[in-house]
This record gives structure tokens, sequence and C-alpha cells, in this order.
């Protein structure tokens, strides 16, 4: 599920930052526990740094899965916590944690949504994931309206002039989503040669051909939000009008705004108990790769287990004074409702 427009803060049981494996578990976990949950990631789409950087790679330690892929999995664990309805706020990044008088944490994001919740969870990997930027002086104010990174919606460029600048499989998968899209696609990368998929770098090829989108070798070294320059290999300098500038050049992980919230770090990961994976700060839990405590490993099984607990000790926050049994997905008629299932 997508998140509708706010009209003011969202309250919310639960809020968990990283929409990876662990965080699509976390979200499982608490589902399960009929703790209701949003969650926000910097990236338009699920699976975090794992579909970042393994989307096509193997992975072979996931207890009962023999084999499959970063994206695979954050596949499985989107389609498993399905059911459970947790709220999804993509393409934004959590900039601002604060305490409210009455308990709750109260959470800004870089778009403006505005939560209120009784429990915190940070599955944030090894912190947000940003775009790597285009490096134009001034290209920024036009961020949002000529200049887009990893758009989630294309349907914004219909009948537009579009550069796409990349050669990595989000640049190709973009400009080919693009050919019946906008009205003319170019994409623009410093080499020809791409850091993709053969079956992608094919598609592209046989869409080149057939002059269904151009490709240019070169660099963009001008932009004044209606004219990009772009300087070609024998240093010649060419201009053109495009309507929009969409920047594909991969994405590196930054702890972000994090670091600015009051917490406790070490070596910038975030210290945690190991009962309930909860930070120094009451409500906020810390769950695979930003948390460190002695014995940590940064294993996603693990991960899935420190999910397990922090779900568990924030039912003492969500529910105070209610013993909350433990119930099996097996036999528990109640679970199956909620699944649905049985």
């Amino acid at each position: 599920m997508t998140s509708p427009s706010p009209i003011g803060p969202i309250e919310t049981d639960a809020l968990i930052i990283g929409a990876g494996p662990v965080g699509l578990f976390q979200a499982f976990q608490l589902g399960l526990l009929e703790i209701r949950s949003h969650i926000v990631d910097t990236l338009p789409h699920v699976g975090g740094q794992c579909v970042e950087l393994y989307g096509d790679k193997p992975i072979y330690d996931i207890p009962g899965t023999p084999a499959t892929t970063g994206r695979g999995l954050a596949d499985a664990l989107l389609a498993q916590v399905a059911p459970l309805q947790p709220v999804m706020h993509l393409g934004q990044q959590v900039a601002t944690l604060a305490r409210e008088p009455d308990g709750r944490l109260r959470l800004g994001t870089s778009t403006g949504t505005e939560f209120l919740a009784r429990t915190v969870f940070i599955a944030g990997g090894v912190g947000a994931f940003v775009p790597r930027r285009v490096t134009i002086e001034g290209i920024e104010a036009f961020e949002g309206t000529k200049l887009f990174y990893h758009p989630s919606d294309l349907s914004r460029f219909a009948g537009q002039s579009v550069v796409v600048q990349g050669g990595d499989d989000a640049a190709l998968d973009t400009a080919l989503a693009l050919v019946d899209v906008a009205a003319e696609v170019t994409l623009l990368h410093r080499r020809d040669g791409f850091q993709a998929e053969p079956a992608k770098v094919a598609a592209l090829r046989a869409q080149l051909a057939a002059g269904a989108l151009r490709f240019v070798v070169g660099q963009p070294s001008g932009f004044d939000g209606t004219e990009l320059e772009v300087t070609l290999p024998d240093t010649q300098v060419v201009a053109r009008p495009i309507d929009a500038l969409i920047a594909c050049l991969g994405i590196s992980p930054r702890l972000g705004p994090i670091a600015d919230w009051g917490l406790e770090l070490e070596r910038k990961q975030v210290p945690v108990e190991t009962e309930g994976y909860q930070t120094r700060e009451p409500g906020v839990f810390a769950v695979g790769d930003i948390n460190t405590y002695p014995g940590k490993r940064k294993l996603i099984v693990c991960g899935f287990h420190e999910a397990t607990l922090a779900a568990w000790a924030a039912t003492a926050i969500v529910f105070p004074g209610k013993a909350v049994p433990l119930q099996y997905t097996t036999t528990s008629t109640r679970l199956h409702q909620l699944l649905g299932v049985g």
C-alpha cells in the first residue's frame, strides 16, 4: 500500500525507517502483533541496499531458501507482508526526530510528510541511499522541476523531450520505459559501453536501431533549466533544448540526518541492548546493519532475529499493561485471519 496525500501528521503505532529486507520483515513481525506500521525509504522502490548492490547476484544464506537474489528476496518479503498492509512512503528521507510532550515521536521527511509514532524502528542498513548528484554548478535549483534523480513516476514526462544520463541498469530501464511516454528520449553516457545486463543493452541497441531513442557519448557541462550543454569526447560543446534531465548515476550510502537526532553513535552505528534491540532513547529501536552490540554480525538472518525481538519489545509501549500471548502461525486462527489464510 502506498501513502495517501497527508493533511496533518500521520498517527501510527510504528514508523519503520528503511524498506530493505530487515525493514520489510520488521513490518511483518509488527503486523503479526497487530501493531500498525508505516515505512519510509529514500529510494523509489523497496529492497534497499540488497536490491541496489545485490539485485541480480545470488544469495545462499537465507534460511529455507537455497538460492535467491537481492531482488528476489525483496519481492518475497513484500509478498509476505502484503496481507498486513504496511503503508509505504517511498522516495523521501526522514529528516527530523523529536519527542512530543505525550511521549510520542514526531518525525518529518524531506517531502514534508509528518508522523506521530509510538515507536520508531531504524532499519536503514548502512545509512540512507542517496543518488549521486550531477556536478554542474547551480543545477540543484532545478531539482524536482527540470532535474530528477531515479523518478518512480515517469508519466509526468509525457510528451516531453527528456535526456537520461547514466549507463547502468537503472539508466537503461528509465530510457527504455520512456520510449512510449516521452516525445523524445536521449540517453547520455560518458562512453559507448554500459554496466548493465546484456538483455537490457540488447534492448537498448534495438531501440536505437529503430530510431525510437538517441544515444550521445559525452558529459553534461551546463544546464539553465531549458537548455543542456554537453561536452563531447573531442571537447566540442553542443547545446540542445530539453524539458527534463533525469540522472541515474548510481547511489551511495550516507548516515544522513540520523547523526543529528541526538542518538548515541559508535563509528556511525547505533548501540542497542540485545533484549529488544532498543536504543538508549525509549521507543526507538535499531535493527539490521545500522545497529551495534557485542557480538554483532552484519548478516540478513541476524537482522530478521533482531526485528522479531524488537517487535515484541514494542508491545509494552503500544499496548501498555496488556499481556500479549505468543501465537504460532501454524495453529493460531487469529494469525490466519490477519494473513488471509486458512
